[in-house]
C-alpha cells in the first residue's frame, strides 16, 4: 500500500476513526502525488479516488497497483455507491479546515454520515517534516533559483520596469528546468520596496534606487523562496544601516534554527532587536515551504509556537520597511537538522550594487 496511505489510516484509526474523506488538492497531492480534481476515499477496506474522463489516463499512469488506490469515474458512481461507501462507519474524518459548511452538509447527506468528524490538520501536520525525496525537489528548485538570480544580477540595468525585470524570471525559470512559479514574483523599486507585497509595475529602475526580489520556482510540485535586496549605483548611508541590521539578524536566526527551536522565540529575538533601535518586524520572520509556498508552521509571535523538527523546510525573511521611502528584506529557505540549519538559497547578501 502507498506508505502515506498507510500512515495516515494509521492516523485515523487511532482517532477512532474508520474513514476519512480528503478533498484538499493539495493534501491529495501530498497523499498519492496527483494534480487533478478528484476526491479520495478513504473506507473501511478501500482507497478510493473518484475523478472525471478529463484526468483518468492521467492518474491511471501515475498510480500503479502497489498503491491500492480504486480509481474511479465520477459518471460511473451511483446513489448506492455513495450509499455504501461508509457503511458500517460510525466516524468518518473531514478537512474542517478546508471544507465549507455547506459541503459539510452535502458529504454528511450524499454519503449517509451520521458522525462526520474533524480531523484536527492530520495531514496538514504530516506535511511539516518533509521526506528525502521532498527535499531533494525543494532542494532543486532552490538551485534552480540561485542560478536565476546570478543571471539577473547581470540582466537588471537601469530603464528596465519592474514588470520587465519579473517576467523575464519567470522566463528563466521554465528555461531552465522548473514548473513555473512559485507565487507571483516581486520586484519593487524605490518607494514601491517599502510594500512587503508589492505587485510589479511600470515604474523604471533609477539610480540610487533600493530594489527588491522576492521569488521562487517549482520544480516537481515543490517550491523555493527567497529574498534579495540589491542596489543601483551606491548604497546610501540611512540603507547601509538598515541593510547590516536586517542581515545581522538574519545570521543570528540562522544560527538559531534547529530541531527544538522555539518558532515564538525565534520571532521575538528579532522583533526586540528591531525595537531597541526603532523599528518593526511588521510581518512574520518566516513559514514553512513545501507543496504550497506558506505551509504551517508560521513563524511569529502572533502564530501558534511550534517547536521545530529534524527535516521541516522553512523561511528565515527579517525586513525593515520605512513607508514612502524604501524597504530592505533578505530570505532564505532553510533545512531543520538536528543540531543546525542548512541553507538551500545560497546567493551572496553582501551590499548587491548594480552599475552600468
Amino acid at each position: 500500500m502507498n506508505s502515506k496511505i498507510k500512515w495516515l489510516r494509521d492516523k485515523i484509526e487511532r482517532m477512532n476513526m474508520q474513514g476519512m474523506i480528503v478533498s484538499n488538492p493539495i493534501n491529495i497531492q501530498y497523499l498519492i502525488g496527483i494534480e487533478a480534481e478528484g476526491i479520495l476515499l478513504l473506507t473501511r477496506k478501500e482507497n478510493i479516488y473518484i475523478t472525471d474522463g478529463r484526468y483518468l489516463e492521467q492518474v491511471q499512469s501515475v498510480l500503479t497497483i502497489e498503491d491500492e488506490i480504486i480509481v474511479t469515474n465520477i459518471s460511473d458512481v451511483s446513489e448506492y455507491d455513495y450509499d455504501n461507501f461508509f457503511m458500517f462507519c460510525e466516524n468518518v474524518g473531514f478537512e474542517e479546515n478546508y471544507v465549507t459548511y455547506a459541503k459539510y452538509k452535502e458529504y454528511k447527506q450524499k454519503y449517509r454520515i451520521n458522525n462526520l468528524v474533524e480531523t484536527e490538520n492530520i495531514i496538514e501536520k504530516g506535511r511539516m517534516v518533509k521526506d528525502e525525496q521532498e527535499i531533494q525537489n525543494i532542494k532543486k528548485a532552490c538551485e534552480i533559483t540561485d542560478n536565476c538570480f546570478n543571471y539577473i544580477k547581470e540582466y537588471i540595468k537601469k530603464g528596465m520596469t519592474e514588470k520587465q525585470i519579473a517576467s523575464e524570471i519567470e522566463s528563466f525559470f521554465i528555461q531552465n528546468g522548473a514548473e513555473g512559479l512559485a507565487f507571483e514574483t516581486i520586484v519593487a523599486s524605490g518607494e514601491n520596496s517599502s510594500k512587503p507585497h508589492a505587485i510589479p509595475t511600470n515604474r523604471k529602475i533609477q539610480s540610487g534606487d533600493i530594489v527588491i526580489i522576492d521569488f521562487g520556482c517549482k520544480y516537481n510540485g515543490y517550491c523555493s523562496d527567497m529574498t534579495r535586496t540589491i542596489f543601483i549605483d551606491k548604497v546610501e548611508e540611512t540603507a547601509k544601516v538598515i541593510y547590516d541590521l536586517v542581515n545581522k539578524n538574519q545570521s543570528l536566526i540562522l544560527s538559531q534554527l534547529r530541531e527544538g527551536a522555539n518558532t515564538r522565540n525565534l520571532s521575538k529575538m528579532v522583533e526586540n532587536d528591531f525595537k531597541l533601535h526603532g523599528y518593526d518586524l511588521i510581518h512574520g520572520l518566516g513559514h514553512a515551504v513545501g507543496l504550497q509556498i506558506h505551509e504551517e508552521p508560521f513563524i511569529s509571535s502572533n502564530r501558534m509556537e511550534t517547536i521545530l523538527k529534524e527535516n521541516m523546510v522553512i523561511t528565515n525573511e527579517p525586513g525593515i520597511y520605512l513607508a514612502g521611502k524604501f524597504g530592505i528584506r533578505i530570505e532564505d529557505t532553510v533545512l531543520i537538522t538536528k543540531n543546525e540549519c542548512i541553507t538551500l538559497t545560497n546567493s551572496g547578501k553582501d551590499y548587491i550594487v548594480i552599475e552600468d
